[in-house]
C-alpha cells in the first residue's frame, strides 16, 4: 500500500503561482513513477505531468507545458507540482497519483491521493 497526500491548494489570481505537494508513505517510493491529475467540476480527470521514478524523465500535457513542472525528492518521498502563469482555465481537484508504470493513462496508476483544490480567479 501507498498512502498519498497532497496539500498547497488554494486560491490565486490569474497568473499567479502555486506549489502542490504530495507526500508519500508505505512502499518504496522510487519504484513508483508519480503523475499529476485534475479534475475540473462536469469533466472527467485529466492527466497533467509525470516524472519517473529517479526523477530523470518527465511528461506534460501540453495545457501545462511550459508553465507547469513535476519535480521529487526521494530522500522526503514527496513530490512536487510548480504551477506558474496559472489561468482560470487551470482551476480543478488536483490529484496525485503512485503509478505501475511511466505514463499518461489513469489505469495506469494504482494509488490516489484526496486531491486538493485549486481555484484560480480571473
Amino acid at each position: 500500500q501507498v498512502q498519498l497526500v497532497e496539500s498547497g491548494g488554494g486560491l490565486v489570481q490569474a497568473g499567479g503561482s502555486l506549489r502542490l505537494s504530495c507526500a508519500a508513505s508505505g512502499r518504496t517510493f522510487t519504484n513508483y513513477p508519480m503523475g499529476w491529475f485534475r479534475q475540473a467540476p462536469g469533466k472527467e480527470r485529466e492527466f497533467v505531468a509525470v516524472i519517473s521514478g529517479s526523477g530523470i524523465t518527465t511528461r506534460y500535457a501540453d495545457s501545462v507545458k511550459g508553465r507547469f513542472t513535476i519535480s521529487r525528492d526521494n530522500a522526503k518521498n514527496t513530490v512536487y507540482l510548480q504551477m506558474n502563469s496559472l489561468e482560470p482555465e487551470d482551476t480543478a481537484v488536483y490529484y496525485c497519483a503512485a503509478g505501475l508504470s511511466f505514463s499518461g493513462s489513469r489505469s495506469s496508476y494504482e494509488y490516489w491521493g484526496q486531491g486538493t483544490q485549486v481555484t484560480v480567479s480571473s
